[in-house]
């Protein structure tokens, strides 16, 4: 079973994606808003990391260089969210992918699974 980390900060948000990804096939687990991102996925080393840009205190883009430094966690897949377009940054920056919020279910399963 694929393992996927969120870095969510809206807790509605991460309920209804457990919900959703678990009813995939995904375990699922969802990341205090300010927990040391790139530390759990060290630890976790999910198959996925699905994070907002905007995410509490933290800036979800210096954790994405964070973790793209790391050569042993290159093969994460990495999908950025966010309410701005910002998805030219962020895949310039390593993500895998980007979705503009609000996304369809169906886009994230394709984002992760891809």
């Amino acid at each position: 079973m694929a393992k996927v980390l969120l870095a969510e900060d809206d807790p509605t948000m991460v309920s209804l994606l457990k919900t959703l990804l678990n009813m995939e096939g995904f375990e699922v687990l969802a990341l205090d808003v300010n927990t040391d991102v790139p530390s759990v996925v060290q630890r976790e080393k999910p198959h996925a990391l699905f994070m907002d840009v905007h995410l509490g205190e933290q800036s979800g883009m210096e954790i994405l260089d964070t973790i793209r430094r790391q050569k042993e966690l290159s093969d994460v897949r990495i999908v950025m969210t966010s309410g701005l377009n910002v998805k030219e940054e962020c895949i310039h920056r390593g993500a895998n992918a980007f979705l503009l919020k609000p996304f369809m279910p169906d886009d994230l399963i394709r984002a992760l699974k891809q």
